[in-house]
């Protein structure tokens, strides 16, 4: 049988238009080491590649959209296109790597090959080495992208022996097999529709009202939303180009102010992040009433806890999601610190993690055609439900190696939804919490400023603690 995309992967190719990549990724610097360069690497990627069967393997559409896509092996797979090289103009500032990550994240990945792609940037100050990675959502969520670092990343200086690797592609079905065993899936339907959506909906007597009650929920989920109020300039037309930036954090500050004032380092992200939208948009010179307020959505990887792992043929996407409301307009941090708390708290004790991740289980019922349609109306109206993305996926606690090389930053990537301005990931590292944000070209050219601004936003929490 194939190998088919689940819903919920299946939507972030379908939500995916000229003006929206739907990648997610990595920017990862190195420290200079004896051995360490361009040429090593790209060798070890190519041993270690059998690490990640799904790396050598491309989606395929299924014939009239009978089914969701499926992924087969590239018979044609191409190690060189995957994997490039370039360089940066001297003095070779963060800056300068931050404009050439821009540029990399405004071009979607190519849907005719495997869904990655990895770029080794030389040029960097003090000799470092930049590896900045992009991964198509459909493959893997927030941590699972952490998983496939095990490509390159070693635990100690000393590189582990990868086994050997004795891939062969299997033979890619035609158009006629693809459509006969997307058939065979649909007339096992309807009972897993009928199970899944009274789980869901509790009220629906028949399978057969299944996508009328889909189109219901989409609306019941805009109404719930409707709070959401355009946060200029966090809401914009936005663009298929990319600016980025980063803010390199200490881990230990964001323990020390939930250790003050209770929550969880999460909370503390959250808080961070209204603090510096607040600095940022006064910045703007926005005016900002009491009531002014920036609804996020917080994505939360469940795939640990509903027991799947790995990053093979069997990773993927579990997601759930929670809206939150940051108090912008508070002055004081630790008002707002207490704000957020008490909302994630409501949100957990009320089991209310929808949004997103419900829709998208109910989309996954209907046709894929109409799944397709209704996915892209969820990125197309984004901006309508939420103001921000934020996501926080914990990463390594212990510094990681490429060839002995000791890797200093790990920065995410988040793809950005269409009328948002920025989409702002968070990974913590060996130490560090590492704030990465990307933005819409026009729409933000002061990405820089709001990175800074999350820095100061954390320093004014850290105050309060002493």
């Amino acid at each position: 049988m194939p190998d088919r995309l689940s819903p919920l992967d299946a939507s972030f190719l379908f939500a995916e238009h000229e003006n929206a990549g739907m990648h997610v990724g990595g920017v990862m610097t190195f420290e200079p080491s004896e051995g360490f360069d361009v040429d090593a690497l790209v060798a070890l990627i190519g041993q270690r590649l059998g690490l990640v069967p799904r790396y050598r393997q491309k989606v395929r559409e299924v014939p009239a959209r009978l089914g969701l896509p499926v992924w087969v092996d590239d018979p044609e797979f191409d190690l060189a296109y995957h994997v490039r090289r370039s360089a940066l103009a001297a003095p070779g500032t963060e800056e300068v790597l931050h404009e050439l990550v821009g540029r990399l994240l405004s071009r979607r990945l190519d849907r005719s090959r495997p869904l990655w792609e990895i770029y080794l940037v030389e040029g960097l100050a003090d000799g470092r080495l930049a590896v900045v990675t992009k991964t198509h959502h459909a493959m893997v969520d927030g941590l699972a992208s952490v998983d496939i670092g095990s490509v390159l990343l070693d635990l100690t200086p000393e590189p582990r022996d990868t086994p050997e690797d004795d891939w062969t592609p299997a033979r890619e079905p035609w158009g006629l097999e693809l459509a006969a065993s997307a058939v065979l899936d649909t007339l096992r339907r309807p009972q897993l529709a009928l199970d899944v959506t009274g789980r869901i909906l509790g009220d629906i007597g028949h399978a057969a009202s299944a996508i009328g009650r889909t189109a219901q929920a989409a609306l019941d989920t805009g109404r719930s939303a409707a709070g959401t109020r355009p946060v200029h300039p966090l809401t914009a037309v936005t663009g298929s180009q990319r600016r980025y930036g980063t803010a390199r954090t200490p881990l230990a500050d964001h323990r020390a102010v939930r250790k003050a004032h209770g929550g969880t380092v999460n909370d503390v992200v959250l808080a961070v992040v209204a603090g510096g939208l607040r600095r940022w948009m006064i910045t703007r010179g926005e005016p900002l009433t009491h009531d002014t307020t920036v609804r996020a959505l917080v994505p939360v990887s469940v795939r640990a806890r509903s027991g799947a792992s790995g990053s093979g043929s069997g990773a993927g996407n579990s997601i759930s999601a929670y809206f939150v409301d940051l108090p912008v307009a508070e002055d004081d941090p630790v008002a707002r610190l207490t704000a957020v708390r008490g909302a994630m708290e409501a949100h957990k004790r009320g089991g209310r993690a929808v949004g997103a991740a419900r829709l998208i289980g109910l989309v996954g019922l209907a046709p894929p055609v109409v799944h397709s349609i209704a996915a892209r109306l969820t990125s197309q109206y984004s901006s309508r439900l939420y103001n921000v993305l934020i996501t926080n996926v914990p990463g390594p606690p212990r510094p990681l190696y490429a060839l002995g090389a000791r890797m200093r930053d790990m920065f995410p990537v988040v793809p950005l939804a269409g009328g948002q301005a920025v989409a702002i990931g968070v990974t913590s590292y060996d130490g560090g919490m590492h704030y990465g944000l990307t933005a819409d070209r026009d729409a933000m050219p002061d990405v820089a400023v709001l990175a800074g601004a999350l820095r100061d936003s954390l320093a004014e929490l850290v105050a309060t603690t002493t």
